[in-house]
């Protein structure tokens, strides 16, 4: 059986977590939340990140540090999880979906002007696969028209577009530690504050609206409540989880990238022949080997394709619904524009195991399943 996710770990985590065990501090801001933290922002480059529950808190902070409120409309792609949305419905927020490129399957940022109303509050970015969006443009339009930026960083954890990291364009940016994720502290995320005038009130939300962090730090002389907020803090037993993978982000994220590149090469003779089509990684980013997926001619082929794998016991997994079909979605938000790929797009695609240290003859045996479903598609 060749799984299609195996969760990350470098077989140090047992030892981290027994040593945040032994601190006698295993709740939130402990001693490897701290390091972990500290790990990112000198990575990054960020002005403050803090470790969250889960990449679906980082987005809830993350409104409420711009403040989304009843009827503030969020521009986002449909093609997402429905985390980007709920964490602006959960404030009252209208999110405004759009369409996605067919290439990279991001956000279309030729189609966000058209989305913005006088009660536009944010554009929030859905960084898809380990490959970033156009942020350049994204950043002039929000510039032009005073918005904010959220980015939903949860696949691009070490992933750069022009040599800049991921998630550090916006106000703010969300990612997530999730198990599928490429470093995993098993149900987490962080949020990197890169708007220097949130990082106070960012302290704040993460600590159920109290001044607590200024307190620790000798700020004040005593905290209290002083704001919304609610409880974003991750045990730091599960930091010291995620920790180990952190020393060795660069040398997790080339071994995805290698088994990226692998399937890519192996899987290029159907490409060619007209069988598939492969993903597109832009001259200007640096992708983190996130996800490996192929698509189809089409949704009844791709389904065919997924059983033959899993008769094959191969692990394989389609993407999302687009938002705007789904229930919430029509009962929440509203899809302004054409849906030329979203849809489409979403229908034909296919996830490919991908994981750390996924071994090269499971790959081969993937990509000769697939050649041989093919084979006797087209016979």
């Amino acid at each position: 059986m060749i799984k299609f996710n195996i969760p990350p770990r470098t077989g140090d985590e047992l030892k981290y977590i027994a040593d945040a065990i032994a601190s006698e501090k295993i709740c939130g801001d402990g001693k490897y939340t701290l390091e972990c933290e500290k790990i990112l922002e000198k990575k990054f480059n960020s002005p403050k990140v803090y470790l969250t529950t889960s990449g679906t808190t980082a987005l809830e902070m993350a409104c409420m540090l711009i403040d989304i409120q009843k009827g503030d409309e969020v521009i986002m792609p449909s093609f997402t999880f429905s985390s980007t949305a709920t964490s602006v419905v959960l404030f009252g927020g209208v999110p405004v979906f759009v369409d996605i490129h067919k290439d990279t399957m991001n956000i279309d940022e030729t189609k966000i002007e058209a989305a913005i109303t006088p009660k536009t509050k944010a554009i929030m970015v859905v960084h898809y696969a380990g490959v970033g969006c156009n942020m350049e443009v994204i950043m002039d339009i929000a510039k032009r028209h005073n918005l904010r930026v959220i980015e939903d960083a949860a696949q691009v954890v070490n992933a750069l577009y022009h040599g800049k990291y991921l998630g550090t364009f916006g106000d703010v940016g969300c990612y997530s530690f999730h198990e599928t994720k490429n470093y995993s502290m098993g149900e987490g995320g962080a949020v990197s504050v890169n708007n220097p005038e949130l990082i106070e009130r960012a302290a704040i939300v993460r600590e159920k609206g109290t001044n607590r962090t200024q307190f620790i730090n000798g700020q004040v002389d005593k905290y209290t409540w002083v704001d919304k907020g609610s409880s974003y803090l991750p045990s730091d037993m599960l930091a010291a989880y995620l920790y180990p993978q952190l020393l060795i982000m660069d040398k997790m994220r080339n071994d995805r990238v290698n088994s990226f590149n692998y399937y890519y090469e192996k899987l290029w003779p159907l490409k060619d022949k007209g069988y598939i089509d492969l993903p597109t990684i832009p001259d200007n980013c640096i992708h983190n080997g996130h996800m490996f997926y192929i698509k189809c001619k089409d949704l009844k082929e791709r389904e065919a394709l997924q059983v033959y794998l899993r008769k094959h016991e191969i692990g394989s997994a389609f993407h999302y619904i687009p938002l705007h079909s789904c229930q919430a979605g029509l009962k929440y938000g509203r899809f302004v524009g054409e849906d030329l790929n979203t849809t489409k797009e979403s229908e034909r695609l296919l996830r490919l195991p991908m994981y750390y240290q996924l071994k090269k003859e499971d790959i081969d045996m993937v990509v000769k399943t697939i050649e041989a479903f093919y084979q006797g598609e087209k016979e």
